[in-house]
C-alpha cells in the first residue's frame, strides 16, 4: 500500500521508539469501526508484512446493544485482508443509558469497554491490545488531565494492566489526525458511524474544538506541548533519542 507509507512511517517509528512490539506477540486491535481503528488495523496489517519481528493479528469488536449495530462492513474488511475477526456482543447500552440512566456515560462505558476488551482478548490468547490513540489524543488527553483531574499526565505510549496481564499499545500516537483523515479518505476505508447519543457532545470533544481555536491563533501550539510531553519523560513518555518535530504543521 504505497498510500500508507506516510502512516507506516508516524507508526514504525512510534513501535521502536517505545518496544511496542516483540517476536511472537498477539496483538488485539480493538476495532469500533471509527477512522482510527481501522487505520491502526490495516496499518498494522500492512507492518506485519514486512517488519522484522513477527506478531500475530487479530481484530475485535464489542457490539454495545445499539440499535442497527451491523459490523459485516467490518467483517468483511477482514476477510478480504485475511485477518481474524471477532464481534463480542455485550449489554452495555442497556446497562448505562436505559437501567442507569448515566447523564455523563463516557467514564463508565469506557470503564466497561476496556475491562470486556482485555477479557476478549486474552480469551483468544494475546498478550498486547493496540488502540487507536493518535497525536492529537495525546495532546487532548494532557490537557483533559491539567484542566478537569488537576494533575499533568496522559496515557502512556506502552501499559502493563497487571490485573489483566496484558499491555495496551499506542501505535499511531505519532500520527496526526489530519493525517488519519486523508489516508481513510483517500483510500476509501469503511468507516462506521458511532451510534452513541453521546457522539460529539463529549468532554474531549469540547477539548479538541479549544485547541484549534488556540493553534489557529498560535500555530504551533500542539506541537510544543507534545515536545514538553516527550521532554518530561512523565508516564512513560521518555526518550532516549530526540524526535524531530518539525514535521508537525498541527
Amino acid at each position: 500500500m504505497k498510500r500508507m507509507r506516510k502512516i507506516l512511517s508516524y507508526m514504525r517509528r512510534a513501535v521502536e521508539d517505545y518496544h511496542m512490539i516483540e517476536e511472537g506477540d498477539k496483538i488485539a486491535v480493538g476495532v469500533s469501526g471509527g477512522k482510527d481503528s481501522v487505520t491502526l488495523l490495516l496499518a498494522l496489517k500492512e507492518l506485519q508484512r514486512f517488519y522484522p519481528k513477527k506478531f500475530e493479528l487479530i481484530g475485535l469488536t464489542l457490539d454495545m446493544g445499539f440499535e442497527g449495530f451491523d459490523a459485516s462492513v467490518l467483517a468483511a474488511l477482514c476477510e478480504e485482508r485475511a485477518i481474524p475477526y471477532i464481534v463480542e456482543k455485550t449489554n452495555f447500552k442497556e446497562v448505562i443509558f436505559d437501567i442507569r440512566k448515566e447523564s455523563n456515560p463516557c467514564s463508565l462505558c469506557a470503564k466497561m469497554r476496556r475491562g470486556a476488551l482485555n477479557d476478549l482478548a486474552k480469551k483468544h490468547g494475546c498478550n498486547k491490545i493496540a488502540l487507536g490513540h493518535h497525536y492529537d489524543d495525546v495532546v487532548e488527553t494532557f490537557f483533559l488531565c491539567l484542566l478537569y483531574e488537576g494533575r499533568i499526565g496522559c496515557f502512556s505510549p506502552v501499559t502493563h494492566l497487571t490485573r489483566a496481564d496484558v499491555y495496551q499499545i499506542r501505535p499511531l500516537i505519532y500520527a496526526p489526525e489530519k493525517e488519519i483523515r486523508s489516508i481513510v479518505k483517500r483510500m476509501q476505508f469503511p468507516i462506521m458511524h458511532n451510534p452513541c447519543p453521546a457522539n460529539g457532545k463529549t468532554t474531549r470533544q469540547d477539548m479538541k474544538d479549544m485547541l484549534n481555536l488556540m493553534n489557529k491563533d498560535n500555530r504551533g501550539v500542539k506541537k510544543r506541548v507534545f515536545g514538553a510531553l516527550i521532554r518530561s519523560g512523565i508516564d512513560g513518555w521518555g526518550l532516549d533519542k530526540k524526535i524531530n518535530l518539525k514535521e508537525y504543521k498541527s
